[in-house]
Parts: structure tokens; sequence; C-alpha cells
């Protein structure tokens, strides 16, 4: 079984040669070696976020594996950007990753 982090991986490789530009968002508490902390994005903040080049679209993709839950914090916030102008979805492969960002 693949890691959510080798998925990641392939699917930003994917949505980057599909005409979108991805990032790896980092959320919740980071502590430095120095011992200091700061906070990323929120809580439930989905792992992948960037835009479709051609139009400029949002994209939000959480990324499991085929055995992976979405944690209550991740279910809220999907619910929030189910409500906005923006593509949104859980992906577990390529394959639905390029599903969500060909939504119109």
């Amino acid at each position: 079984m693949k890691s959510e982090h080798q998925i990641q991986d392939e699917i930003r490789i994917a949505l980057s040669e599909n005409g979108c530009t991805i990032f790896r968002s980092n959320a919740g508490q980071v502590t430095t070696i120095e011992g200091r902390q700061f906070y990323g994005m929120p809580k439930g903040f989905p792992d992948l976020c960037g835009h479709r080049n051609s139009d400029g679209k949002s994209i939000y993709i959480e990324v499991k594996n085929e055995k992976g839950k979405l944690r209550p914090d991740q279910i809220k916030f999907g619910e929030f950007l189910k409500t906005q102008p923006v593509l949104y979805g859980v992906a577990r492969s390529v394959e639905d990753a390029l599903r969500i960002i060909n939504k119109k």
C-alpha cells in the first residue's frame, strides 16, 4: 500500500503536467530545532492547494491512502470548502485528483 506522502507526490506531478500549480500545505503547529513554535494553516486544511492555470480556479485536495479516513477537523473544513466557488475533493489516487480538477 502506498503512503499518503507517495500519493501526494504523484498527484503534485500529475497536476503540474495537467495545467495546474499545486503546493503542499502544512497545517497545525510546528516546533523548530530551537524550540520556537509557529502555526501553519488551520487544522483540517487540505494537503494540497493551488489553482488551475487556465482560469485561476482554486483547488483544494485532501489526500488519503486506500485505508485513510478523514478526521473531524478535515470533515468540517471540507464542508466549508464545498460552500465556496472552488474545486475540492478527497483523492486516493492521481485519477481521483484529475477528476477533481476537471470539474467545471
